[in-house]
């Protein structure tokens, strides 16, 4: 029996067009003036020295905003960045640039397995101040309260098995009793080899009756 679902955001719960042509372009236009005026403040140097850590030099702050640049281009899941993106977006919440991109389905879904007795939780490669700040300022209002947990790559990548044993013993609860929920076929194999159960969300294209995992259009067509 499932008792508690995990779900992906970007192509999942939220339209990919809004991470990509709203929350990574607002970044890339904003990061460089961002950790030039909040260098020296924490957790801002934090991160800084963790960028340093990843490339294995010391850098300045020019050479870190070009390697920063340089990593929204290569839409690289790098967690320093990750994390800076979270502060930055933050910032673009407040002042109402934009709001949370979810899916009609996914609001409504959430609030009835929620009500249902589910357990939730998010896991995107978006840092979990990232997470909760969308979930926040949604188009249908703050969702926090819905969940009972975030995770992000400081648990490990969402390709490898050994994250989402982690997610399991962070939960609590045996694997066989968790559903995954992702529109990547390699973090849900990875989810399957864990001992997941998963279903993967195909919003966008035809349903592949013989893909390796239950495809579904819309968190409508779940049942748990």
């Amino acid at each position: 029996m499932i008792k508690a679902v995990i779900t992906d955001i970007e192509g999942t719960t939220t339209s990919l067009s809004f991470v990509k042509d709203t929350l990574f372009p607002y970044s890339r236009t904003h990061i460089a003036d961002f950790v030039r005026n909040h260098a020296h403040e924490s957790p801002v140097k934090t991160l800084l020295e963790d960028v340093c850590q990843v490339v294995g030099e010391q850098l300045t702050t020019e050479q870190i905003i070009i390697q920063l640049l340089d990593w929204i281009d290569q839409d690289k899941k790098v967690t320093p960045l990750k994390s800076l993106q979270g502060l930055l977006w933050e910032a673009g919440y407040q002042k109402g640039d934009f709001a949370g991109h979810l899916y009609q389905d996914v609001a409504e879904n959430l609030k009835k397995w929620h009500s249902q007795g589910l357990a939730l939780y998010v896991y995107s490669s978006g840092s979990v101040h990232a997470q909760k700040l969308l979930f926040t300022h949604t188009n249908f209002g703050d969702l926090t309260p819905l969940f009972s947990g975030y995770f992000d790559t400081h648990i490990g990548g969402k390709q490898q098995t050994s994250s989402y044993s982690h997610i399991a013993e962070s939960i609590g609860l045996p694997a066989e009793q968790l559903l995954f929920l992702s529109d990547i076929s390699e973090e849900l194999n990875a989810a399957k080899a864990a001992g997941f159960a998963t279903i993967q969300l195909v919003r966008d294209a035809p349903l592949d009756t013989q893909a390796t995992h239950t495809q579904v259009a819309s968190f409508n067509d779940i049942s748990i």
